[in-house]
Parts: structure tokens; C-alpha cells; sequence
């Protein structure tokens, strides 16, 4: 007899890297699967209250964004010149609305202003100082950009930038005042570091959001995957919901999260399967490193990386909150 399938499902990641046991201190460990957890348990309050998959991964992916650990709203990493140039997506699968923005330095909230665009805008996505000046014309709440700095991501960017020969750039103002004691836990996960979130509601309907700040050191204004629609984030309720992670221009390059959804709609292929085709052979053949997480109309839920570890989670009607960072974890 097949296992029913809940009602509703939700899946976070926060990031997929270079994360192996022996590179987490044990309270650093704890710290990030209390952080995923406690993002899962943010969405899965929505949707356990009848609430929408939007709804969902907003409150979720809001929650991993005030979280200094991930490299996201706070936390994000800097960009070369000391800026943090924030990106985020969100998508539902009942219309294939959509909204995004990218290099935005003064939304506290990212997620949000996504959700605006798709929303309240004519358009799917906006850039910098213009999605900025959207932002604040909505109403959303601004920041001044040193409430985004943490000194573990200040560090890596001296470091990478020791590493290219580049000059260290001042520190923004604010830096100090903005200094956080959980910061001090985060892991340098490398390049890939990104939240997300994917849900299903009591509905039927999915949606998808995705989160960044987007590369150490990054120059000339670098967007990765993660607010383009398609390569980081897709839901439609034809197929499934996707959020990926990793190093974005090799997800661009194959539209990792529609290429998903694709094999499921066009090809019949289960969740799963999709997922490791595009993650576990697609992928790797060219070079791409990082991960996904999915869900699908019926409450399928799957999740596939070929690094070494993705921090992440999964909730569903009438299931146990699932965490895991490794391999080696269901």
C-alpha cells in the first residue's frame, strides 16, 4: 500500500558548500540545524493554519534572511568594494506569477520586496538602486547598510581578497554598532551559500522563493542564479516547486530549477528522480556544484546536492520535522 501523502509539505535549505563534520564545532552545528529548523517550523505555522505556499516560504525564507548564519540579508557576504548587494526570488505555481530583485543594498527584507514586485509591479524583476527606490515607495522597511554586517563574512572577503591581490576597502559605516554574537558561529561554506524555501499548500498550489547575498568578492555587479526565474527558483502546479543552491552561473546555464519541473511534467519522472537527474549527472558533467530542494502538488518532497553537505529541512502534515547538513543523513 503506498504511503499517503500530506496535505501540505514545506523543504528550506540554507546553503549547500563544503560543510563536513570536521569542519563544524559542535555549537556551531547545533546552531545551524536549530536555524533551518526553525525556518521550517516558520512556513509549516502558515500552512498548518490553512495559509498559502507564498505565505510559506516568505515566512520561512524572512526567517533564514534575520539569521546571521546564512549568507543572506543579514549575513549576506560583501561584494569586492564592501557592499552588500542582496538578491531574492518567489514564484507560485497556480498562475506562474513571479517577482525578483538583485543588488539591493537597503530592504531589510529581500524575500519581500520580491513579493512586492510579483505583486504590486508590472514586472517580474528590478536592479539595485531602482528596486531599492520600489522598495521604499512601498513601504517596506529600510536599512541603513552596515545593519547587514557581521565580522565572520567581513573576514572572508579580506581573505579572498588577499588571495586576488585586491585592495581591502573600508569598512561600511555602521559595522561595528551592527556586530552580532551569532554571527560568530558562521561557517564559510565557499561560494554557494544561499536560503530557500519550497511548500505546498492544503490547496494543491506550490511556490518556491530563493534568497542570496551572492558571492565573496564579487565585482562589476555579479548576479547569480538565485533571483532569475527558472534557474534558482520555479513552481508551477503542473509539475513542482524548486530553490537551488549553489554556484549560480552553472545553474543559469542549464535553468536547473525548470529543467526540474520539465522532467516531471513533460517526462513523467518522479520528483526525486528529476531532482538527481538535472543535480546528480546534468550538473556534475559540467562542473556545477550545489543543490536543490523540491516539492510537488501531491506533498512529494525531495531535496539533492553533490557536495559534501547542504543545511536543510522538511515538515509535512502528520510528519516529524526532518533536519540534516550531511551525507550521511536521511
Amino acid at each position: 500500500m503506498a504511503e499517503a501523502r500530506p496535505k501540505w509539505a514545506l523543504v528550506v535549505h540554507g546553503g549547500a558548500g563544503v560543510i563536513a563534520r570536521s569542519d563544524l564545532k559542535p555549537e556551531q552545528e547545533a546552531a545551524y540545524r536549530q536555524g533551518v529548523a526553525e525556518a521550517a517550523e516558520a512556513g509549516a505555522a502558515v500552512l498548518r493554519g490553512g495559509g498559502t505556499a507564498v505565505d510559506a516560504v516568505e515566512a520561512a525564507v524572512r526567517r533564514l534572511e534575520e539569521n546571521p548564519l546564512f549568507n543572506a540579508g543579514r549575513g549576506a557576504v560583501f561584494t569586492a568594494e564592501g557592499r552588500n548587494e542582496l538578491d531574492a526570488s518567489i514564484m507560485e505555481g497556480r498562475s506562474l506569477k513571479a517577482g525578483a530583485v538583485a543588488g539591493v543594498t537597503r530592504t531589510r527584507s529581500p524575500i519581500g520586496l520580491a513579493r512586492r514586485v510579483m505583486e504590486r509591479s508590472a514586472h517580474v524583476f528590478l536592479i539595485g538602486d531602482g528596486a531599492d527606490a520600489f522598495s521604499k515607495a512601498q513601504g517596506l522597511e529600510q536599512v541603513e547598510p552596515g545593519w547587514f554586517f557581521t565580522e565572520g563574512r567581513w573576514k572572508a572577503l579580506e581573505r579572498e581578497l588577499g588571495k586576488q591581490g585586491l585592495p581591502i576597502p573600508p569598512r561600511p559605516p555602521g559595522a561595528a554598532e551592527a556586530a552580532n554574537e551569532a554571527a560568530a558561529l558562521a561557517h564559510d561554506e565557499g561560494k554557494r551559500g544561499t536560503v530557500g524555501a519550497v511548500a505546498v499548500d492544503t490547496r494543491g498550489d506550490v511556490a518556491a522563493a530563493t534568497s542570496t547575498g551572492g558571492t565573496t568578492a564579487k565585482r562589476w555587479g555579479r548576479v547569480g542564479d538565485s533571483p532569475i526565474i527558472g534557474a534558482g527558483t520555479y513552481a508551477s502546479n503542473r509539475s513542482c516547486a524548486v530553490s537551488a543552491t549553489g554556484t549560480g552561473e552553472y545553474f543559469i546555464r542549464l535553468t536547473v530549477a525548470r529543467e526540474i519541473c520539465a522532467l516531471v511534467e513533460h517526462k513523467g519522472m518522479g520528483l526525486q528522480a528529476a531532482a538527481d537527474q538535472v543535480v546528480q549527472k546534468d550538473l556534475t558533467a559540467i562542473d556545477g556544484d550545489g543543490g536543490v530542494i523540491a516539492v510537488a502538488p501531491d506533498g512529494d518532497m525531495a531535496w539533492s546536492y553533490n557536495t559534501s553537505g547542504m543545511y536543510r529541512a522538511r515538515i509535512g502534515e502528520g510528519q516529524p520535522l526532518v533536519v540534516g547538513i550531511y551525507k550521511d543523513e536521511p
